[in-house]
């Protein structure tokens, strides 16, 4: 019984690996495209300081600075120091409250 069971294991092993993969995530092909300017100005999004950094609210300080991007901040993160006029950056407090506002 042990001989017939051994050659059928090995075909179900080899037919299993003929198996096509799942299919790939879809890709979000979006444009990235910067508001008109694309220069941020942080004294619209300054409304932003007190309120929870939620995606929304980090979202809405962007859309009001006119910057292309934003960050968020948080205290003892790493972060990339060179500037870019187009980003605004969003300082966190620890209890994930936005303390500061500022572009760069």
């Amino acid at each position: 019984m042990h001989r017939r069971l051994l050659p059928a294991l090995g075909t179900a092993a080899l037919l299993a690996a003929c198996a096509s993969p799942p299919a790939p995530a879809p890709i979000d092909v979006r444009p990235n495209i910067p508001p008109p300017g694309g220069r941020c100005n942080a004294g619209p999004a300054q409304s932003a300081i007190g309120q929870a950094s939620t995606a929304r609210n980090v979202e809405a300080a962007r859309v009001a600075a006119g910057a292309r991007l934003a960050r968020t901040l948080r205290p003892g993160e790493m972060v990339t120091k060179e500037f870019d006029a187009e980003r605004l950056n969003l300082e966190v407090d620890a209890k994930g409250r936005i303390v500061a506002v500022r572009c760069g």
